[in-house]
This record gives structure tokens, C-alpha cells and sequence, in this order.
């Protein structure tokens, strides 16, 4: 199952602090993991084998998108910043967009992730 990892500047440390405290599951054999290039470089340094997209702001974002309507990504991890205004909210909405239409779940904060990487363990 591959899971895309994408954390705005003001949520990258969350995401690596949630990273590590989900290592049994996230190393598992079954997961892989893809991400916007600065996440996925931070997510490398704790550890994790990441395949990197481009920066979220370079295209990243739409990357991953293309990822999940092509069927590949089936989880996207976002741990987004509501207090920062981002250049790339259009991006960023796409992704959102297309993670509805292709109904993917995608988590926007850690408490969502959490539920959802817990689900998943009944399934590994």
C-alpha cells in the first residue's frame, strides 16, 4: 500500500515526530511511502525509505495527485498549517479535489492520520 506524506514548513516536525512514533507500522513490507521532496528529505533523516516528489510548491503536490488517479497512492497523509497562507492553495485544493473523486482518504491533522494508519493495521 503506498501512503503519501505532504507537511507544510509549520508541520514538518509533527510529521517526522508521528513518523517515529508509527515506525512498526510504517516500515512494514506492505507500506511504502512517497512524498513532496522537503518532506519526504526529513522523513529520509529520521529513517524512512521515501520515494521523493518535487517540493510541494515545484509540483510536488500533483504529483501526488497523478499518483492517486492512477490508482497507486491509496492514503495521503497531509498535515496541513490553517494558520499560514500557502502560494500553492490551488495545488493543494487539487489534491484535496482528487483525493474525493477517486475517494482516497486523505488526513489533514494527526489526529486523523492516526485513525486511519490504525485501520490499517487490521489489514497487514
Amino acid at each position: 500500500m503506498e501512503i503519501a506524506i505532504i507537511a507544510h514548513d509549520g508541520k514538518k516536525a509533527d510529521m517526522v515526530q508521528f513518523l517515529n512514533k508509527n515506525t512498526a507500522i510504517l516500515q512494514n513490507e506492505k507500506i511504502k511511502l512517497v512524498a513532496t521532496g522537503t518532506t519526504g528529505s526529513k522523513a529520509e533523516k529520521a529513517g524512512f525509505k521515501v520515494k521523493k516528489m518535487l517540493s510541494g510548491p515545484l509540483g510536488g503536490d500533483a504529483q501526488i495527485a497523478s499518483r492517486v488517479a492512477e490508482g497507486k497512492t491509496k492514503m495521503v497523509l497531509f498535515f496541513k498549517d490553517p494558520l499560514a497562507s500557502h502560494a500553492h492553495e490551488v495545488d493543494i485544493n487539487m489534491l484535496l479535489r482528487v483525493c474525493d473523486v477517486h475517494n482516497v482518504p486523505i488526513a489533514t491533522n494527526e489526529a486523523t492520520a492516526q485513525l486511519l494508519l490504525n485501520a490499517i493495521t487490521m489489514k497487514l
